[in-house]
């Protein structure tokens, strides 16, 4: 109201020598009055509104000059307007247009009168809870329904936690913090430090007083982690990797995507946001991804997408070979270490620079010549080895800056708080010098598999940290996981569709250096307890059956640790699983 008078006033005399309170007043009718008020008289007078309110009378009934009519109908009850040409269709009652109208002249169709909208519908009204719990029957069906534990981990007891009930304590061993560095003094102190000085919150986008000197020495140790010119963090991987994706193929001309088979959701969903075409290869099959990139013009923007390790499995990618054909085909690539930072390389950078241990300990210099050097884009977490929260991506400065520029992911979301920024740069910053904590956690895991293996319990074959014991169907993967849990206090995740495919559901175990030689006693008697009791499928059973999901299998391959002996000090043992053993229970 107070806007139009204003720009009223700036064209009409009465107006602009009239106040706003006069008008008001003029427009309230006076007592007994029932058609008119002073203000319509006024506008009577005017050459220009006379004229408007004579046409007015003309062409509107006299039913509708009387009363304004006020919709009381809910939005809900509105027919939505049809097309001009679905009411020439639809309806049959018609009425002339006036000869005086700008439209009579160039009019080639009768106009229909709309049908009044009826609030006497019967119609009835989409039933959303019920849409809702027939999405959830079909999870429950198929038994892929997700089943969230309340597991509140115990700093000072780590890997311990308890459960909804403070008295009932369980270990822990499928947790992301593979290091526990999650309760590491480095992290929690200076987290401390920090909040009393900066409080809780960043206050902001990056944009936006968001951009803090802790956020901008965070990326510069990220950046000199993985050899690049640039880094840039995000609120988390899964935006990390779905902002990047998406940004980049989406500016790229023409550009398609050459994704492996078990890439990681955040990557698949970042290549669907960017509406760029996108070639499946087989899992780690060097052969099937020529084929593709030989099925594209050498001249077409290419990016390779594919991880160092990939979480479920444990298998390790071929970093070289992929690579080397990015470089012959003129491709890029993009390369997940979610699962590898803190945990492979000298200094923690993950697979890339695992590939060149001696070198990277000795050099670990962008330019050394190593092959982290010649990957396009590393993405990585802060989140699991790590121990607290955050993703981020590592490139070229040019690269990183487009990224921040175009990225809605980046610019449209509040920035890391000061006091996770500053635990996520020390343990950065702690775990490019020490090694203990991932050799520690590499022996457990060796642990961990060699005494499964003696038992028959089937292990998917792997060279990394992952331990994923095959159950097979989803209803066994539960049952095996709540028994842990119920009966023998460890807390084990069972894993289903879609995070793995149907008929590999499966247990994930971690390891970490936490757990002590009488935890992985009582993980491996339990294991064996529940395997006897519901006779569920060993190594033997798997073998009859032609093998799954590499357990089995009538060839199997050989793995062998990415971690060498030697680069975990173990060269010198001659029994080493014994030795692994009397390591693995001095761990705290």
């Amino acid at each position: 109201m107070e806007f139009a008078l204003s720009q009223a006033k700036k064209t009409c005399p009465f107006l602009h020598v009239t106040s706003t309170s006069s008008l008001r007043r003029l427009s309230t009718l006076p007592a007994g009055a029932k058609k008119s008020n002073a203000l319509l008289n006024k506008a009577q007078q005017c050459p220009v509104m006379s004229k408007a309110m004579e046409a007015q009378n003309t062409t509107t009934p006299a039913a509708t000059q009387q009363t304004r009519t006020i919709s009381t109908s809910r939005s809900s009850f509105q027919k939505p307007t049809a097309s001009v040409k679905a009411k020439a269709l639809e309806n049959t009652e018609s009425v002339a247009i006036p000869s005086k109208t700008p439209f009579a002249a160039t009019a080639t169709a009768t106009p229909t009168l709309e049908k009044p909208v009826s609030l006497n519908t019967n119609a009835k009204h989409f039933d959303y809870e019920s849409f809702y719990n027939h999405e959830l029957e079909k999870k429950h069906k198929d038994k892929s329904y997700r089943y969230f534990n309340n597991i509140n981990r115990l700093a000072q007891k780590f890997p311990r936690a308890h459960t909804s009930r403070v008295q009932d304590e369980v270990t822990v061993w499928c947790a992301n913090d593979y290091l526990g560095m999650g309760r590491n003094p480095v992290l929690t102190e200076t987290m401390k430090r920090t909040l009393d000085r900066y409080g809780a919150g960043a206050g902001g986008t990056r944009n936006i007083a968001g951009n803090a000197d802790l956020h901008l020495r965070l990326e510069s140790e990220l950046a000199d982690l993985h050899h690049k010119e640039g880094a840039l963090v995000f609120s988390s991987c899964y935006v990390a990797n779905d902002a990047t994706l998406a940004t980049l193929a989406s500016k790229l001309p023409g550009c398609v995507i050459f994704s492996d088979q078990l890439n990681h959701a955040s990557m698949i969903q970042g290549m669907r946001h960017s509406g760029a075409q996108k070639k499946i290869f087989r899992h780690n099959d060097m052969t099937h991804l020529e084929e593709l990139l030989q099925s594209v013009d050498p001249a077409t923007p290419k990016i390779i997408a594919f991880e160092s390790v990939y979480s479920m499995c444990g298998s390790i990618g071929p970093i070289h070979e992929i690579v080397d054909l990015a470089k012959k085909y003129g491709a890029i690539t993009f390369l997940d270490e979610v699962h590898a930072v803190g945990m492979y390389g000298p200094r923690g950078a993950g697979v890339a620079e695992h590939l060149d241990f001696e070198l990277n300990a000795a050099h670990p210099t962008m330019g050394n010549g190593s092959i982290v050097d010649e990957i396009d884009i590393i993405t990585g977490t802060l989140g699991k080895a790590y121990g607290c929260v955050g993703g981020y991506i590592a490139g070229s400065a040019s690269f990183v800056d487009m990224i921040r520029s175009y990225a809605p992911g980046f610019i449209f979301t509040t920035s890391l708080p000061p006091a996770v920024v500053s635990g996520a740069m020390e343990s950065v910053k702690y775990l490019k010098v020490s090694n203990t904590e991932r050799q520690m956690q590499q022996i457990n895991t060796r642990v961990v598999k060699s005494r499964l293996a003696e038992l028959g319990i089937p292990v998917v074959p792997n060279p990394s940290h992952i331990v994923p014991v095959l159950l097979g169907d989803a209803a066994s993967a539960k049952l095996a996981s709540d028994e842990l849990l119920s009966e023998h206090g460890i807390y084990v995740q069972s894993i289903n569709y879609p995070t793995v495919p149907v008929g590999e559901e499966r247990l994930r175990i971690t390891p970490t250096p936490g757990h002590n030689q009488d935890m992985i006693d009582h993980l491996v008697h339990s294991l064996e307890t529940i395997w006897s009791r519901y006779s569920f499928r060993r190594v033997n059973d798997w073998v009859a059956e032609g093998g799954r999901a590499g357990v089995g299998m009538a060839q199997p391959p050989q793995v062998e640790p990415l971690w060498t002996n030697g680069q975990l000090g173990l060269d010198n043992v001659v029994q080493e699983p014994k030795a692994v053993k009397q390591s693995s229970s001095t761990v705290a």
